[in-house]
């Protein structure tokens, strides 16, 4: 009897786990509004890994896109709207005054879309600083955050309990003990090793944390994918840091397994810090509770100081739109001479990856630089897959070979650049939240460029010659990564 009682419980478990499969199949297809590769893969694995597929799935699939996270009061939906409205009816009848220091006037297409688009204002009172070298960012935020008079509002995705991080951290309670109203907002799966425990004396000080999407259960988070990735400080109003440093050993070049840590932060003033101010509280409304109205945000005072031009994009999972990705779609095809392209990660779906591969075909001077080494070992040779197909189009590949290149770049003729959190993968464009800031100087964009120049003399060129050399290992390696690049 226990031989068929087992056996007979053991095809009713295997029944019970077809039903499931199938129908988690079904919300896949129907329900889930997915790319048609990211279904066909999510199905593939369903299928060839039932049990193990329904547990990747719970972790890494759950759809926000139709929850409305960030909530405007009425007031600041009709204020934010007027605003831009106003200026993108002022672009379109000709009566915007462009600042001479700005390139605007030769990107207005591009403004507009994102002002349409992404609820984007322009601004161009701004001045820019650039850092790619993460000691001298590093001493200059917390300079920055030892001068702050009334506000300190910090997000980060990444903040390690290390002598980097607990270096920030001291900073910040210093600064709420003076009496400075201290936010301090974090990615509860990218920041796991900060809690309130570590944060004991910078919330006795007064300082307020909150954690972007906490687990539910103390040490088991399902929310792998929908992280907060962006990363911005704003100082009094009056000072904002933009860009892709985190806050840790290796993004100062202190961890001996990335060695030197090549990235781009921005420090900007001017009134497009309001913006990245909004961006902040809306962020810190959702995570933390508090209500704190937008309004005085465009009221307060603040340095206007040059003659830049800037937009505040952001996108994020709660919504389809992928701005960013927009964005960096109009810069590519919209580019007369040349595109410099710097990511860590670069797993484009099929419109960047065509975009690019259109603008080299138009004799557009396109280059891309990547790591020499893995950050994430299955999306690192899913990025050789794709940039070995944009090197059959005429797209230039460099490997970066002085450390680990983390920078999210993007220049097109010299004259628009982003910097920001945003990588060139489907992470970053469906998955993460993320906020770049998008510049129009000839002079910013010059710089870096410049930077790019100077970061070639650290690369390898990847040929078609060397790219088609590759051993079958490799070549095997690419091909699973590839299929699996809808979810990475």
């Amino acid at each position: 009897m226990f031989p068929f009682h087992f056996e007979f419980g053991f095809i009713n478990f295997g029944t019970l786990l077809l039903i499931v499969d199938i129908v988690m199949v079904f919300v896949i297809i129907f329900l889930e509004r997915k790319t048609p590769a990211a279904t066909a893969a999510w199905i593939m694995i369903m299928l060839l890994l039932p049990v193990l597929g329904i547990i990747l799935y719970i972790i890494f699939s759950q759809n926000i896109a139709r929850k409305k996270i960030f909530k405007l009061t009425h007031s600041e939906e009709t204020y934010i709207s007027a605003s831009l409205k106003s200026q993108i009816n002022d672009m379109k009848n000709g009566k915007f005054d462009y600042s001479d220091g700005s390139t605007g006037e030769l990107w207005e297409d591009m403004i507009t879309l994102n002002v349409t688009y992404a609820k984007a204002y322009y601004t161009q009172d701004n001045d820019v600083d650039i850092f790619t070298d993460g000691t001298y960012m590093f001493s200059r935020l917390l300079d920055d955050i030892k001068k702050a008079k009334n506000s300190v509002n910090v997000m980060y995705f990444i903040v390690k309990n290390d002598i980097v991080g607990r270096r920030l951290i001291d900073t910040l309670t210093e600064k709420a003990k003076e009496g400075v109203e201290v936010r301090f907002l974090v990615d509860a799966m990218g920041s796991r090793s900060i809690n309130n425990y570590l944060l004991s004396d910078f919330i006795e000080a007064g300082g307020k944390v909150a954690y972007f999407f906490p687990p539910k259960l103390r040490y088991f988070n399902i929310k792998l994918n929908y992280r907060n990735h962006r990363k911005i400080v704003v100082l009094d109003n009056e000072i904002g840091y933009i860009g892709g440093f985190n806050i840790a050993k290796e993004y100062l070049g202190m961890k001996k397994k990335f060695g030197y840590w090549r990235d781009t932060h921005l420090r900007v003033t001017g009134s497009s810090v309001q913006d990245m101010n909004a961006r902040f509280l809306m962020d810190w409304r959702f995570a933390s509770g508090e209500d704190i109205p937008l309004e005085g945000v465009y009221e307060a005072p603040y340095k206007s100081t040059g003659r830049t031009g800037v937009q505040i994009v952001s996108s994020g999972p709660d919504s389809y739109r992928e701005e960013v990705k927009r964005a960096y779609m109009k810069m590519i095809t919209s580019a007369q001479r040349s595109v410099c392209l710097q990511t860590p990660y670069f797993i484009p779906d099929a419109s960047i990856q065509e975009s690019l591969k259109m603008a080299a075909l138009s004799g557009v001077d396109v280059k891309v630089m990547i790591p020499c080494m893995p950050d994430h070992v299955m999306v690192y040779w899913a990025t050789y897959w794709y940039v070995g197909d944009l090197l059959k189009s005429g797209v230039r590949v460099f490997i970066y070979d002085n450390g680990f290149l983390h920078a999210k770049t993007i220049v097109a003729d010299g004259e628009v650049a982003s910097v920001g959190s945003a990588n060139f993968d489907r992470r970053s464009f469906a998955l993460n939240f993320e906020a770049n800031a998008f510049v129009y100087d000839s002079k910013v964009a010059g710089k870096l460029e410049d930077r790019f120049a100077d970061d070639m003399t650290f690369c390898h060129e990847l040929t078609l010659d060397d790219y088609q050399k590759r051993s079958g290992w490799i070549q095997f390696k690419e091909t699973i990564a590839r299929l699996l690049s809808d979810i990475l």
